[in-house]
């Protein structure tokens, strides 16, 4: 039997077990976002949460559903509100609205909704807690969590960080480029279709930015990315609760 780690599948015994066992929850920040034709939507959480559950069958603890809103850059072009990747779709065309993204929320709605999630998280008996997914989501994570943890009581950690983000075996560190393409390749394989990108390597794919995804993804550089960094992660984080006289 598989181990379960989502929050929403466990009984309240399996609950305090796993609780009890590692007090870590994971909040995967995702988005409803376009990630290249290529790409599901839900992209970001969908890489974040599949990330998590295998760090979570390695160091213990429990994994919260994804958020699917985000902050990110906004703007006006001819009257439409565009957002992300939106501002940035082609270099030889002007900003457009892509498709299926539905995702935006303003700052200081995502800071209440975060700050709401770390008060419940604390109530329930979490120590620790790794967010981590859509680009913005996950630098407003790291911006706030020095106060936030003075306000919560909890250690606060995202993924990024390590000398292996820049070699591409990092967790999300480009736009549905080769980094993101190979996760979801490893991690949800059924859900990616290359043939909708164009084969000509001089066609650069709609509003994808980092290494070619065509020529530079495959799901074993997926593999390789998720096994280094939950290594990593598993250390920093037993350390945390070994910090917080908790044996993992």
């Amino acid at each position: 039997m598989v181990e379960r780690v989502l929050y929403a599948e466990l009984t309240p015994r399996r609950f305090r077990q796993r609780i009890a066992e590692a007090p870590i929850a994971y909040l995967p920040l995702g988005t409803l976002e376009w990630h290249g034709e290529h790409l599901p939507l839900g992209a970001d959480g969908l890489q974040s949460q599949g990330f998590f559950e295998v760090l979570a069958r390695e160091v213990g603890g429990i994994v919260l559903p994804m958020l699917f809103v985000g902050p990110d850059r906004r703007t006006v072009h001819e009257g439409r509100e565009l957002y992300g990747m939106d501002c940035h779709s082609a270099p030889e065309t002007p900003p457009r609205q892509l498709d299926g993204s539905a995702y935006w929320i303003e700052e200081e709605l995502f800071e209440q909704i975060l700050r709401a999630v770390l008060k419940q998280l604390a109530r329930a008996g979490f120590k620790v807690v790794v967010a981590h997914g859509h680009g913005p989501s996950t630098d407003f994570f790291i911006k706030h969590s020095p106060v936030w943890e003075q306000e919560f009581g909890l250690r606060l950690f995202a993924c990024w960080g390590s000398p292996e983000d820049k070699a591409g075996l990092g967790i999300q560190t480009d736009h549905a480029a080769a980094n993101e393409t190979s996760l979801v390749m490893a991690l949800r394989p059924e859900l990616v279709e290359m043939d909708n990108l164009d084969p000509d390597p001089e066609v650069w794919p709609l509003a994808v930015g980092g290494e070619d995804p065509r020529t530079h993804a495959s799901p074993d550089r997926g593999k390789q990315a998720i096994a280094v960094q939950v290594r990593r992660m598993a250390a920093v984080l037993r350390h945390a609760l070994e910090e917080i006289g908790h044996g993992a």
